[in-house]
């Protein structure tokens, strides 16, 4: 079986599977998008839908959060963990975003990248989220899973999106990441995966090289 064969069943497994693919991050437009997924890097998406309605309630613009101190940002998110940095880059994001992009959340990868904070991970669920473009997602379920069904043996997340992204329908890369997260946190996780609960179990590249129990820890 070639990669873009397993592909297929992989995406297909889990569109039954999880037919409601959506971000976990609660946002009312690109902005709070963007700034809610920097507060998640290293925090729980759950963690940071408890932070930002007030943070949002409090800063309701890019404008607003330019003109932020930044010590009033940390009071807002400071159990998002890292949270000195954390702030400092989403008053310096909202700063650029005035000056250079007129308060207007980029489209494109290159530009998304140019932001204080932002990576390509952000980078993606912005272009696939906001602007309905083909996206890929490397966040450590996707790094663990695609892993583990074999479409490669490496922990770089540039390199496992390339390889994604000449694997996967375009139209379906950016709700196969969005269930990667889902199955990630369900089933295939990182100590003890359920794999005889696995909707993929018929042809995960793990489950062919392990047994079929409840505690395996492989990796």
């Amino acid at each position: 079986m070639d990669k873009k064969q397993l592909a297929n069943l992989a995406v297909n497994a889990f569109k039954k599977e999880y037919p409601n693919a959506k971000c976990s991050l609660d946002y009312k437009d690109p902005v709070q998008l963007l700034i809610a997924t920097r507060l998640a890097a290293q925090c729980t998406d759950a963690r940071v839908n408890l932070v930002t309605p007030e943070l949002f309630k409090k800063f309701k613009s890019v404008d607003d959060f330019a003109k932020a101190d930044v010590n009033e940002i940390e009071k807002y998110i400071k159990s998002c963990g890292f949270y000195h940095v954390k702030a400092h880059d989403i008053v310096a994001m909202c700063k650029m975003l005035k000056e250079k992009y007129f308060s207007i959340v980029p489209d494109t990868i290159e530009e998304l990248i140019k932001l204080p904070g932002v990576g390509r991970k952000t980078a993606n669920l912005i272009i696939g989220d906001v602007y309905n473009k083909p996206a890929v997602v490397v966040d450590t379920h996707c790094i663990r899973i695609t892993r583990r069904l074999g479409f490669h043996d490496t922990k770089n997340a540039v390199k496992i999106e390339k390889i994604l992204r000449e694997v996967l329908p375009p139209n379906e890369s950016n709700d196969f990441c969005h269930r990667l997260v889902l199955h990630g946190r369900a089933v295939c996780r990182a100590i003890s995966p359920r794999c005889d609960q696995c909707c993929m179990k018929s042809f995960c590249g793990s489950v062919t090289l392990h047994p079929i129990r409840s505690t395996n820890t492989f990796d």
